[in-house]
């Protein structure tokens, strides 16, 4: 997968990206076309599953790394740690990949392993986001992109995107608000790694020398 660099930095970097099902925000990114990007392999926690095809169809190399063929988590990790490190990543890419990570996998690669949460972190962290944030009448819900740390959802945040929550909302349609803003911000973080513009700082903080911040408020409803 080639890709022309952006602004002047030509060193293209490897990504792994690991999964666990349908693997949509893994499609996002394959078919961003990112520069200085190139996805050296996609990992599945599961076998047969629809992103492992997809991944082929776009002629992306895939492992399979079972959790099931593991008696616990530390022996799944070291076996998906030694998987991922035959490429080589610059980054690795959790997408839809539904394991708890061990504290020493996540220091084996931290500041080079990210993921993207549906919720606008820290609220709501774990499972069920879109459920509870209707429950508790939230306004405004969204998703996460953030720097994998051993707490779980709670790593320095990346870039998050927000959506208004509407009355009549069900958690699929709210899901589904929400999944295609996943779709835009994951490959948005990644493109920044890529390109030299995104690193994670010693003292945990996030350094983004690009960042544009508009101004405006959002608000939601929206006054009259």
């Amino acid at each position: 997968m080639k890709h022309r660099p952006e602004s002047g930095n030509t060193t293209e970097k490897s990504v792994v990206i690991l999964i666990s099902g349908r693997g949509s925000n893994m499609q996002a990114l394959l078919e961003a076309e990112l520069p200085c990007c190139r996805i050296a392999a996609v990992i599945s926690s599961k076998a047969d599953v629809p992103g492992l095809d997809i991944a082929m169809q776009h002629g992306i190399t895939t492992q399979v790394v079972a959790h099931r063929d593991h008696p616990d988590r530390e022996s799944f990790d070291a076996a998906l740690a030694a998987t991922i490190d035959l490429y080589q990543p610059d980054l690795v890419v959790l997408a839809g990949f539904m394991r708890i990570l061990t504290s020493n996998f996540v220091a084996h690669y931290q500041g080079r392993l990210i993921n993207i949460h549906p919720s606008l972190l820290p609220s709501y962290g774990g499972l069920d986001t879109h459920e509870r944030a209707l429950r508790d009448g939230v306004k405004i819900h969204g998703c996460t992109v953030h720097f994998v740390t051993p707490d779980l959802d709670h790593g320095p945040i990346i870039i998050q995107a927000a959506v208004p929550v509407l009355m009549d909302d069900t958690p699929a349609t709210l899901e589904e608000r929400v999944l295609r803003e996943e779709h835009r911000i994951y490959p948005q973080a990644v493109r920044w790694f890529c390109s030299g513009y995104l690193s994670l700082e010693a003292n945990g903080r996030v350094l983004l020398n690009r960042m544009k911040q508009p101004g405006a408020a959002l608000i939601a409803p929206g006054l009259e």
